[in-house]
């Protein structure tokens, strides 16, 4: 069986590495022969951190769908059509909007250093923190510190963009159309009804509803609707029901 999962407030917290509980529990599922993917609205340069080093070659979907990489390898990456990245750019001049923006490895930020954000972008210093100006290819566009969210929101929406609120960060993320978790896991060959999903948040739906089992962390009302179980946000009791599927699997192999 395939395992996916979100990173930030599933299986790790507060922007910190995978604790010893969690990564002796996706051991012992890889042990049995499960195969883990990691889903991540990070891209791929500030998935790598959080991850043990023997994981960081494991399939990866980034940037909510963004890149995939298997093998320490970005296999896919999806980047926004110029006139949209055009228009996108205009508002944020306007504006006068703060950003996180990643192209291909590196990155463009404006926002204050001391935001909850800042500390999970590039924090191994694997690429370049570059001016807008010189970034030709754009995959991904996180707005912070937003006066008006409504009226910026209501402008995004006009546009063939797919965008998710993170209300608690005071966030908005900002994809081309197309982009899903979903969407990338099927550039893994990731198949329907396949594996199991472990989120938190919205932009895990789509690979909600295409799981054989999907497992919420923690309470999201959207995302419940799509869940088929829940667990608190508490890392003993996620290891607990990972070491679960292990017992599980031993039972039917036996």
């Amino acid at each position: 069986m395939k395992f996916v999962f979100d990173l930030d407030g599933t299986i790790c917290f507060q922007g910190k590495p995978l604790s010893k509980v969690i990564i002796d529990a996706l051991d012992e599922l890889a042990c049995h022969g499960h195969e883990i993917i990691f889903a991540s609205a990070r891209p791929i340069r500030d998935l790598l951190p959080v991850l043990p080093p023997h994981m960081q070659a494991y399939p990866m979907v980034g940037g909510n769908g963004a890149f995939v990489a298997k093998d320490n390898h970005i296999i896919s990456t999806v980047h926004f059509e110029e006139d949209v990245k055009n228009h996108i750019l205009s508002m944020i001049q306007l504006h006068n909007l703060k950003y996180l923006i990643d192209s291909e490895w590196d990155y463009a930020f404006t926002g204050n250093e001391d935001h909850p954000i800042r500390r999970n972008v590039d924090p191994e210093k694997r690429a370049k923190q570059i001016p807008l100006a010189s970034m030709d290819i754009i995959m991904k566009m996180v707005l912070l510190e937003i006066p008006d969210p409504g009226l910026i929101m209501s402008q995004l929406t006009a546009l063939p963009v797919v965008v998710h609120v993170h209300g608690n960060e005071g966030i908005l993320d900002i994809s081309p159309p197309g982009i899903d978790k979903w969407s990338g896991l099927m550039k893994l060959g990731v198949e329907d009804q396949s594996y199991v999903a472990f989120g938190n948040d919205a932009n895990d739906i789509t690979m909600f509803q295409h799981a054989h089992t999907s497992v919420m962390i923690g309470c999201h009302k959207e995302l419940g609707s799509y869940a088929s179980e829940q667990v608190s946000a508490d890392e003993a009791l996620i290891a607990q029901r990972l070491l679960s599927f292990c017992r599980l699997h031993e039972c039917l192999t036996t």
